[in-house]
């Protein structure tokens, strides 16, 4: 009787459901029983010593509960409907790969993320926004169940890293990223190399092994707007290359292959040409595969929960 009378009140605030149960425990105490003394002392010792700790026992577990429950949207239909949400809403930053654009400075979500380890982080994030960033807190009329869903979604995303075998050794990959490869010419790894390329320094939680293999191979596959050229021409016929900066109606701005940036107004130009391929060689002829699975190895190893 004293438990059908939690669950009925199940909506109600936990200490009126405790107040409850300690008023039924009393109410039933104080009625005559058809036992011994020792019943009814036993009896009485529970009401008046012991139901508070019944009760204390009951924020303790309805806490408990609330604090393991995590997300309960988490079912293939939530990650599902997370996704449409997630391409509707946040693809015009973070893209429909959800991999982010340098342009807008929205981060990479497939990878680690370093601002939440959980689905409760990222619903916190979703609906707090990130003070100082571009990242504004979600409508606040959008319903919790919908952003549990999106928070589902994203935490899907991203990869169990370690868990996924790679073919080459890492060790190998090292010596002919530093040594044959000439890769930091162009790209930067835990500061020191280029500046012409992607940096590196985490680059295994940013692309899959299989990704890795194919810009290694075809970089010109896909390639990031941050990474296309320029070739300009002044209007008295000096060209100059360089990689897109910054590209406007009114001014555009390239970094040369020395690194130096160079800015016009687009009145002074008599010819902007714009190409979309990478600048970075394929490797497929310089390197054998099994020298391509060293080097995927290598890069896939540059994670910060691989980093001493």
């Amino acid at each position: 009787m004293v438990f059908s009378s939690l669950f009925d009140n199940a909506q109600q605030p936990r200490h009126q459901s405790a107040y409850k149960l300690a008023s039924a425990i009393s109410t039933e105490s104080s009625q005559p029983q058809p036992c011994d003394f020792g019943s009814r002392f036993s009896l009485h010792y529970i009401t008046r010593w012991l139901w508070p700790l019944l009760v204390l026992n009951l924020f303790l577990v309805s806490d408990g509960l609330a604090e393991d429950a995590g997300n309960l949207y988490n079912t293939n239909f939530d990650i599902n409907a997370g996704r449409s949400y997630f391409e509707k809403q946040c693809s015009r930053c973070h893209g429909f790969d959800a991999r982010g654009n340098d342009e807008v400075g929205a981060p990479n979500l497939t990878g680690r993320l370093t601002r939440a380890s959980s689905s409760a982080g990222i619903y916190t994030i979703l609906r707090e926004g990130i003070s100082g960033t571009a990242m504004m807190a979600v409508d606040p009329q959008v319903p919790d169940s919908q952003l549990w869903q999106l928070a589902a979604y994203i935490e899907s995303l991203s990869r169990e890293s370690a868990s996924i075998a790679v073919r080459g050794s890492a060790e190998v990959g090292r010596a002919l990223f530093n040594e044959v490869g000439e890769c930091l010419d162009c790209h930067m790894l835990n500061g020191k190399g280029g500046r012409l390329g992607p940096d590196l320094s985490n680059i295994g939680s940013d692309l899959s092994p299989d990704e890795l293999t194919l810009a290694l191979i075809d970089p010109s596959e896909k390639v990031a707007p941050r990474w296309w050229s320029l070739t300009l021409e002044d209007k008295n016929g000096v060209s100059r290359s360089g990689l897109r900066m910054n590209e406007d109606s009114f001014s555009v701005r390239i970094m040369d292959a020395d690194s130096q940036l160079w800015s016009y107004p687009r009145s002074a130009l008599r010819r902007v040409v714009r190409s979309e391929e990478s600048t970075m060689p394929s490797y497929a002829a310089r390197f054998s595969d099994t020298q391509i699975d060293d080097l995927v190895a290598f890069l896939y190893s540059l994670r910060p929960e691989t980093t001493p």
